[in-house]
């Protein structure tokens, strides 16, 4: 269960924002869209490798 604490005379929209990076970062939505078609192992692996060299080229750009 997520608990988001809101503060007196705390904004609801930035206490709503809160939840849902909360509920983001649980990875439910994710998992869920993932679990409605299968994906074989060999396209995830080739998925993972694609994101991992993206990533590692953004992080040279940035230096």
């Amino acid at each position: 269960m997520i608990i988001v604490p809101v503060k007196d005379g705390e904004n609801i929209e930035r206490a709503l924002k809160k939840f849902k990076r909360k509920f983001e970062k649980t990875g439910v939505v994710k998992e869920l869209r993932a679990r409605q078609q299968f994906d074989k192992p060999s396209v995830k692996k080739r998925l993972k490798m694609e994101h991992a060299i993206y990533v590692q080229h953004l992080r040279d750009e940035e230096q």
